[in-house]
């Protein structure tokens, strides 16, 4: 037999306190979160991928590299761009820009904390 929604709402609003309450809502949390893993690929260094379109700034859209270390709360990976999308960001350089100075004996440059909304991953994963 499956419990409808309407039964789940009336056992949450009859629950007697607030640390009960808090565990029914951390139970709920952490479903969301393997739902939400189950639609989304898992980023890890090793992977290969491109960045988004969604990136500021917009000459870092579309360069393509390999997934480095991510920061502490893994919301942000350093990413180590391929020899053709450093050359990409070389040239440039000089017009658009300023902010991203490569110089000419580095083949493969790691732009620092790429946040991971903006990593769209395009090798297959690992499970």
């Amino acid at each position: 037999m499956t419990t409808t929604l309407d039964e789940v709402r009336t056992f949450i609003r009859d629950l007697p306190d607030t640390e009960t309450l808090a565990v029914v809502q951390e139970a709920a949390t952490s479903r969301l979160l393997e739902l939400d893993a189950a639609r989304r690929p898992v980023i890890t260094p090793g992977r290969t991928g491109k960045i988004s379109n969604d990136i500021r700034p917009a000459c870092l859209r579309k360069l393509t590299g390999t997934v480095q270390q991510p920061n502490r709360t893994k919301t942000r990976f350093d990413f180590l761009l391929t020899e053709e999308a450093t050359t990409l960001l070389r040239h440039l350089q000089d017009s658009d820009n300023p902010r991203f100075k490569i110089p000419a004996g580095v083949k493969r440059y790691r732009l620092a904390r790429v946040p991971a909304t903006c990593i769209e991953l395009d090798d297959p994963a690992d499970s």
